[in-house]
């Protein structure tokens, strides 16, 4: 057989191709190259020995392969980021630690854009007097809390100690205190961002106030934010703590917890949840290779209130019970998230009701029969000042900014699964994490929490009919689409 003779004309055209790829490679790395003596902070390509380590998020399971990595160090460089971005073609995408880095990753919105990893911008300054916090885009919430508690004040930080607080806040923010005080997102005076032209400005309720919506709750889709300005609040003292039952009595203990939690105040903020931990030498030894089922549960109340609050669980004779007034810095460490990055795989959905029935779906799912590969599964509980109605009035009576993006929930509990990801687990944690959302599927609500939304799906799905409002924002700020996150509003 005769193997055909490529025409010149193909061979030409192919040669060009591999010319043109060539010349746009070099100029790309030439372009960075300039970028990284115009700049105070780092620029990294993929040939640097530190690239792994750059780019990687803080769920170390998440492949990301930008175009290359900048670590600023000022606003400055931010602003030539961009700029630079924009001239060579490409995207431009913000983070802080990455722990809900997989819907970009995973779309692979990273081959065309440089990561903008803000961790080294961690300054923090607290207004005691107005109550107030200023912080920049690297900053975590152990840094927010470290500079707010000395004066008896609380932000509504984040369950863990190193989640970002301009992710989680851009993305709605549930704390510890939420029943009580709604949304962080809410709380949010004004925003500092470089948007897609490169420019850095300042937006409010009375300054750009379509972004300044769009920003509190709409995602990290409209620009790199370089400082968040926030309340805080005169809250000094909490009794929180975590109740442990045997996870052969997760049925009763969860059906027991769903009944307590349509009668408690919203000054008690709670979670039921079933935990599996791994054999690791470096957990107590009381939770090392141990299941449980737990109820977790925060109270602004006095510690005689609270104890009244919690008898009807307390009457369920817990294995455990760590609950006692504590100051409001600990509630960092309530959750028993990992303190350092891990790879993981999750996943979550919000839910309307917590039926007897759901909650039966739940163990089914996840109980001690379940064979269950996820580390952790939960259920918060919603209502309260994250009812968006409860949150219009609250900002009419307090003369505050409107809620933006996205007010509350209607809904009334989150679920959140996690695993892990063991390498050669991954079929069982799949088949594990689908199984807890098909259980509950049945009392889903309209919308799910973007911050729990660690897979890609629509944006109706996470906005509902809000995303209609957002595209026209975004269309307006971002027309040509450099800024990516991880949920864009345009999907």
């Amino acid at each position: 057989m005769n193997t055909p003779v490529p025409s010149t004309t193909f061979v030409d055209d192919t040669r060009a191709r591999a010319a043109t790829r060539t010349a746009t490679a070099s100029s790309l790395r030439e372009t960075l190259g300039q970028l990284r003596g115009r700049i105070d902070g780092r620029v990294v390509m993929p040939a640097d020995p530190d690239w792994d380590e750059a780019r990687a998020a803080w769920n170390l399971a998440v492949d990301q392969r930008p175009v290359a990595v900048v670590l600023p160090e000022s606003v400055d460089d931010i602003v030539r980021t961009v700029r630079t971005a924009r001239s060579l073609g490409l995207g431009v995408a913000p983070q802080g630690t990455g722990h809900n880095a997989g819907p970009l990753a995973g779309r692979n919105g990273l081959a065309d854009a440089i990561l903008v990893r803000t961790s080294p911008m961690r300054g923090v300054h607290v207004d005691a007097e107005r109550r107030l916090a200023r912080v920049e885009p690297g900053a975590v919430w152990a840094d927010v809390v470290a500079a707010a508690a000395p004066h008896g004040l609380a932000a509504l930080a984040g369950s863990s100690h190193d989640v970002g607080v301009v992710g989680y806040t851009l993305g709605g923010g549930v704390s510890w205190l939420a029943r009580s005080h709604g949304l962080a997102a809410n709380q949010v005076l004004a925003v500092e961002l470089v948007t897609a032209d490169g420019e850095h400005r300042r937006v409010d309720a009375d300054h750009d106030p379509e972004l300044f919506w769009a920003l509190r709750g709409g995602g990290g889709d409209f620009g790199v934010v370089t400082a968040l300005e926030f309340r805080l609040f005169p809250i000094a003292e909490v009794t929180a703590g975590t109740l442990f039952f045997p996870l052969e009595r997760a049925e009763e203990v969860l059906q027991a917890w769903a009944e307590w939690t349509t009668t408690v105040p919203d000054t008690v903020t709670s979670v039921g949840r079933v935990l599996r931990f791994p054999p690791l030498p470096e957990l107590p030894p009381f939770l090392s290779g141990a299941s449980f089922v737990v109820v977790e549960a925060v109270l602004q109340e006095s510690p005689e209130r609270a104890d009244q609050l919690l008898a009807p669980l307390r009457a369920l004779h817990p294995a455990m019970d760590s609950v006692h007034p504590q100051p409001v810095a600990e509630l960092l460490q309530l959750h028993m998230d990992p303190p350092a990055p891990v790879p993981g795989a999750g996943d979550g959905m919000s839910l309307r009701e917590l039926s007897p029935a759901a909650v039966r779906a739940f163990v089914a799912a996840v109980g001690p029969e379940s064979g269950s590969a996820l580390l952790s599964a939960e259920i918060r509980h919603l209502g309260g000042a994250l009812d968006p109605q409860v949150a219009y009035a609250t900002a009419a009576e307090e003369d505050t900014p409107e809620p933006g993006a996205v007010a509350g929930f209607d809904a009334q509990y989150l679920v959140y699964g996690v695993a892990i990801a063991v390498p050669g687990m991954e079929d069982a944690i799949a088949a594990s994490l689908g199984r807890l959302l098909s259980g509950v599927e049945p009392w889903r609500a309209e919308v799910d929490y973007l911050n729990f939304a660690e897979h890609e799906r629509p944006a109706e799905r996470i906005f509902g009919e809000r995303v209609h409002r957002l595209r026209a924002v975004k269309n307006a700020v971002d027309p040509t689409g450099v800024i990516r996150s991880n949920h864009p509003v345009r999907r």
